[in-house]
């Protein structure tokens, strides 16, 4: 896929992807948009994950990821949509471990959530999830 459009959600990395992307020359060919959906509200009434999704898996699930990535992709017309949830610390959430990050990926033919238990400090887990979701947007664009 070489001309490519992609909008992001992101919720642990606090909006990192969608800066680290901007700070790309030319990306406004490229980047559609980003919502950073740090609360449960936002990601139901403005991303429209299903409450049902975050009531039996969570805010951090592969569910809620997947849901993402293909709502914002949908929102903002884009060919790609990128998405990030989990847990950045020092504090679990949900009863799930600090380290606990699903980065997801949605396009016209494709879907696919990955899982990762990260090492550090909160702002290293956040580079380390938003590193994944620019590895996996590379390979998949």
């Amino acid at each position: 896929m070489e001309n490519f459009t992609v909008a992001t959600a992101e919720s642990c990395t606090g909006g990192l992807i969608a800066s680290r992307l901007t700070d790309i020359s030319g990306a406004s060919a490229y980047v559609k948009g980003g919502i950073v959906a740090y609360n449960n509200d936002i990601k139901k009434n403005v991303l429209h994950v299903k409450a049902e999704t975050l009531e039996e898996f969570g805010a951090v699930s592969s569910q809620t990821a997947l849901e993402m990535a293909a709502n914002v992709r949908e929102i903002f017309s884009s060919t790609i949509g990128l998405s990030t949830t989990g847990v950045a610390g020092p504090l679990t959430s949900e009863g799930k471990p600090v380290g606990l990050v699903y980065v997801a990926i949605v396009g016209e033919n494709f879907s696919e959530v990955r899982e990762f238990h990260f090492k550090g400090s909160r702002t290293e887990i956040k580079f380390l999830a938003a590193d994944e979701a620019f590895n996996l947007l590379m390979e998949k664009r």
